[in-house]
This record gives C-alpha cells, structure tokens and sequence, in this order.
C-alpha cells in the first residue's frame, strides 16, 4: 500500500550501527522526510507531564520509545500508541501528550529501530521496503516488551488499551488477537487485508474468529488503499462471530485522516474520531 504519509526534518538522532544490529538507538527530533508536511501542526505541550524517550528492554537489546504521563504520583492506565510507517515522530509523540493530559501513560515505542532509520529517508519506496520487513512476530514481541516496562514504570496494566494509525492501524488489529489481556484496541485506518509474506502470514480479516478484545475501527471513505469492500468483508465477519468490534467510516475522509501534519488532515473526522476513542476506553475498561 503507498499511502502519501510524511513528516518535516529534524535532528539526526544517535546511531551505533554495529549494536547488535539496532539502527535506531535514539529517537529523532522532528517529522519524517519522505512526505512534506502540511503548514498546520497541532503543538501539546508538557506543562503537568512527565514526557520523553525512554528505553525499552527487548529479547536482544533495547529498543528507543516515547513516554508521556501525569507528573503526578501513578499508577496510570495505559494507551499503548503504535506508529505509522514513518517511525516515532513529532505527531506520534504529540498523540501521546494529548493522551497524557487525559491521564493516560502513553507509550509509543520504535519498531522500526532494527530495520532502518525511517524517519530520516526521503524516498516513500525505501520507507515500504524497510517497513515491510518488520515481521509480525518481532513486532509482537517488541509491544510485549514494552507493556513489561510500563507495568514496572507506573502502568496499571489491568487498565490496558492500545490505538495505531494506518499500519499501526493494522498492528491493532494483529496485537488485540496476540494478548488478550488488552482491554480495548482503536485501529485508524489500519489495513485489513494484504499479501501474505513471510513478515505477514496472516492479516486482521484473517484473525477474526480469535479476536477477545473489543476493536474501534476509524476509516475513511475516501481512503483509495482500503476500499469499502474490504470493510464490508470485514464487518461480516466479525457479526458471523459475535464479536464486539465495530466500524465507523467518514465518508469525506481520506487515509490518515486524523495526521495534522500533512494534507489529509480532515479535522472533523480527526475530531469526531478522538471522541469516539476515549469513549471507546471508557466503556471497555481501559479509562
């Protein structure tokens, strides 16, 4: 899929490409390269937060993250915020704040750190390539990881949501069928099917006979790389199984609908869908 997603430059961040393998060791500062941003960026600020990278303990290493939380004393219930294609940027590390501010410990770890510094290429074609070789399972593992850490750094895990955008959209999805310990998932515009590969055996329209935990789906009409049938496919499949999952589609509302930063922003639907998330974890256990 080659949905025109991207960013704005910013610093390099520190690499040791001889690391056990990790690429990525500290997150950037700024937007990703392969997509000029819009000139509109919603700022959050950390005034009353505890906010920045932490790093998260993996089977091999350690992987770089973003954390923000109240700065008063915890514990919290936990948003685990999974990234676009373009890696932990300023938008994603913004979501967490607004997440933050709402009481929220929000994590959003590197996923990518292994395979490629995403932020910094300016080609969407080397973007995909390197993407699409983060295999589910690394990726399972990784967010595996990362709620260890946040159990042990003031999350109340028995208070556990998780939301991603396009294929953190789709990671959602895998995820919630992965650890059914989540209370509650919100998908924005997250791919439901694809190609099997190697890194993608199976896709969210694959897994839904083993979904436990209530999935929010947020999509667009307008979106040309998930196209309503798929949506309809997917819906009938979650009704044959009686499961709690549901769909809201904007019909005036492209892919990446709710990032700011770039030209398909629609902020009614951005609105609208944000509502409807912290609904969606209210009503499911995670607030």
């Amino acid at each position: 899929m080659r949905n025109e997603d991207g960013d704005v430059a910013g610093l390099f961040p520190r690499m040791d490409l001889s690391r056990r393998g990790f690429v990525v060791t500290s997150l950037a500062t700024g937007f990703a390269l392969s997509v000029t941003p819009a000139k509109a960026t919603i700022t959050t600020d950390a005034d009353g937060l505890t906010a920045g990278e932490v790093k998260i303990p993996v089977a091999d290493g350690e992987i770089p993250a973003y954390r923000a939380q109240p700065a008063k004393p915890g514990p919290y219930p936990v948003v685990v915020v999974v990234e676009e294609i373009f890696g932990v940027h300023e938008h994603i590390k913004d979501l967490c704040r607004r997440l933050a501010k709402l009481g929220y410990l929000a994590v959003a770890p590197e996923l990518y750190a292994r395979l490629g510094d995403v932020v910094h290429m300016e080609k969407i074609d080397d973007v995909i390539a390197t993407v699409n070789k983060l295999e589910d399972k690394q990726a399972f593992s990784d967010l595996d990881a990362t709620i260890a850490w946040i159990g042990k750094n003031g999350g109340e895990l028995d208070h556990l949501g998780i939301t991603g955008f396009c294929r953190g959209g789709r990671m959602v999805w895998m995820y919630a069928a992965h650890n059914p310990k989540i209370k509650a998932g919100v998908a924005w515009y997250g791919p439901l099917a694809g190609k099997v590969t190697d890194a993608f055996p199976q896709h969210p329209i694959d897994i839904v006979e083993t979904l436990k935990v209530p999935v929010l789906g947020l999509y667009g009409g307008l979106d040309k790389g998930i196209t309503q049938d798929q949506i309809d496919a997917m819906k009938a499949k979650i009704a044959k199984a009686g499961i709690k999952d549901e769909f809201v589609v904007y019909p005036n509302a492209e892919h990446g609908f709710n990032a700011d930063y770039r030209p398909s922003y629609n902020a009614e639907a951005a609105t609208d869908g944000w509502k409807r998330m912290l609904a969606w974890f209210k009503a499911n256990g995670v607030a």
